[in-house]
């Protein structure tokens, strides 16, 4: 397999041919080759093959085949040859969504972390966003929408994707049989797609279970009984009500037992912070099923004593993401400090977002790189975990880990899709673009756009 980068130009002429510099034919190992089959995407086509004297590495394809194989644009592109008898252009990165009707902002709120995505390796690969209802099977081609070099978007038929980077935003849409089924003809055409769906709670303590991760899996139950709950609170002082697919925080309920002065419930309600005291498990347990109706769809999670500063819980969402060696990497971590009276560590509910080095030398010293290096090889021991008893390709991972007084690390959330707000931290900007390169070297990766030395 070869693999450089080329200029793309459009020639006029006729025929079937196209002319290759001898410069680049020699990259690719087609120097006494007369034809080869273009693919781009999806589509292909049988065409001559001439070299030109012209300096560098440069591909000119007649205009009737820049329309029939729908090259997206003029200019570089990598480009890759299996065999010496094939020329693969691209790679072709299908980014699926949710489109809006919206010009400026096709993608919605999404619109701008889209943008700065399809910015890593722009300059020599071919980046859209489409929603289901862009393609059309039975031609194989998706109308994308791309980004403009000057800015603003713009709409072009293109070929099926090289690979497809899942980030529909609607867990209640993904769980669809229909959207189940159309991300499975992606598969079925040996299409990659990676990121499949949203994890529910449950799914993530069902994944690890008789792995060696899942010691660091929190005491759970889903749908618990109220002598489920009773039991836990007795053991372990207080745990965790959090609904099967939520996020954000929502719907969490803190749960605690003193002996002697009963229950307390912390949780969020019109946007403040509550606390409720039950002399009675009882009246708890009224309280609660009035709410949720008998907890369906919530699980119960053993609370973990965390460490802490100004008396306030500390944890860290570890985003990790492949790499074009198929590797978890973790890309980036913030450090997460719970607001006074919060049942969580989220910023919207008063928490506060800071860096690890920050947290971790103010609580454990010359030792702060230590427990840390400790906490990236346990969330990596996590992701390989989750990959393994995945049926589905993942490609991004984030992770709500927390560290105990005695510094055991514990894992209560996964998310699939990980959002970005870490990255809004000053400090750790940078890890937000290394982030975004990763998951572009994996779309490399899973397309076969990639030398023998990453491979």
């Amino acid at each position: 397999m070869s693999l450089t980068t080329c200029t793309i130009h459009v020639t006029q002429r006729q025929e079937k041919v196209i002319y290759l510099t001898s410069e680049l034919a020699r990259s690719l190992k087609l120097a006494k080759t007369r034809s080869v089959i273009l693919h781009v995407g999806s589509k292909s086509a049988s065409v001559g093959l001439k070299l030109i004297k012209k300096a560098g590495n440069h591909l000119h394809v007649p205009h009737s085949i820049m329309s029939q194989l729908r090259i997206p644009k003029l200019g570089t592109s990598m480009v890759v040859s299996n065999n010496g008898k094939d020329i693969r252009i691209g790679p072709l990165i299908g980014i699926l969504t949710s489109v809006m009707a919206s010009g400026t902002a096709p993608f919605g709120s999404r619109t701008g972390f889209l943008r700065e995505f399809m910015r890593a390796g722009s300059d020599k690969s071919f980046y859209f966003g489409f929603s289901p209802s862009d393609v059309n099977w039975s031609q194989e081609t998706v109308q994308g929408i791309f980004p403009r070099s000057e800015g603003g978007w713009v709409r072009k038929t293109v070929p099926l994707p090289d690979v497809v980077y899942n980030r529909l935003p609607s867990r209640k849409a993904e769980k669809l049989a229909s959207m189940n089924n159309f991300k499975q003809r992606f598969v079925r055409k040996g299409i990659p797609l990676f990121n499949w769906a949203f994890y529910e709670k449950w799914d993530v303590y069902n994944l690890l279970e008789g792995t060696d991760a899942f010691r660091h899996v929190p005491e759970s139950h889903i749908n618990p009984s109220s002598g489920q709950i009773k039991e836990m609170l007795d053991k372990h002082k207080f745990i965790y009500l959090k609904p099967t697919g939520g996020s954000l925080g929502i719907g969490i309920y803190r749960v605690t037992y003193n002996p002697k002065r009963g229950y307390y419930a912390r949780f969020r309600r019109s946007g403040k912070n509550v606390l409720l005291r039950f002399s009675r498990f009882d009246s708890l347990m009224s309280m609660l099923n009035r709410s949720n109706a008998r907890l369906n769809h919530y699980v119960a999670q053993q609370g973990i004593r965390l460490i802490e500063i100004d008396n306030c819980p500390i944890d860290f969402r570890f985003h990790l993401t492949k790499n074009i060696n198929n590797q978890w990497v973790v890309a980036g971590i913030g450090a997460k400090k719970a607001g006074k009276g919060s049942v969580t560590t989220h910023v919207r509910s008063g928490g506060q977002l800071m860096t690890p080095d920050q947290v971790l030398r103010q609580i454990f010293g010359s030792r702060a790189e230590q427990v840390l290096n400790n906490a990236k090889e346990t969330a990596i021991k996590l992701a390989e975990a989750l990959e393994r008893n995945d049926k589905h390709t993942l490609g991004e991972l984030g992770f709500d880990l927390g560290i105990d007084q005695n510094e055991h690390i514990w894992m209560f959330e996964a998310n699939s899709k990980p959002g970005r707000s870490i990255f809004k931290h000053p400090a750790l900007k940078g890890e937000g673009k290394a982030a975004l390169k990763h998951v572009y070297d994996y779309c490399l990766y899973l397309s076969r756009f990639r030398s023998r030395r990453e491979s």
